[in-house]
């Protein structure tokens, strides 16, 4: 029986998972724990103790299996990580900064002197400083 969970670290259809999900259950693709806070359909990071039954003991880690007795499985818990604000923010530190040197690769002292000053003037200017 298909009940729409999916794992909510990596969201690997868990149709296979018997309910009620017991406290040891993982899932079979990633291996994470599923009696956990983040697959709870009480999960709610806009509330006090990211919980929103509020007479649930307070569970601080919210990723590792717990003992919680209003423990409910929601479908739609796994959230896919959002890289594409995280690859323009890199893009743009590269742009001001330079790429990294490539690994295993020493840039000359020359190098790493033009390099510095060019942070240097590119900080000066970000700042509105006088160099």
């Amino acid at each position: 029986m298909d009940t729409g969970l999916v794992c909510w670290k990596c969201g690997a259809s868990l149709a296979e998972v018997l309910l009620p999900i017991r406290r040891i259950e993982e899932c079979a693709v990633c291996g994470a724990q599923l009696h956990v806070c983040r697959l709870c359909e009480f999960h709610d990071t806009r509330v006090a103790k990211a919980c929103r039954e509020t007479i649930a003991d307070e569970v601080k880690d919210k990723e590792h299996a717990n003992f919680c007795d209003y423990f409910k499985p929601r479908p739609g818990a796994y959230k896919a990580r959002n890289v594409a604000a995280a690859d323009a923010a890199k893009a743009a530190l590269d742009g001001l900064f330079g790429a990294a040197p490539a690994a295993g690769s020493a840039p000359s002292a020359a190098d790493a002197k033009i390099e510095a000053d060019r942070a240097r003037a590119a900080l000066d200017n970000l700042f509105g400083r006088k160099p």
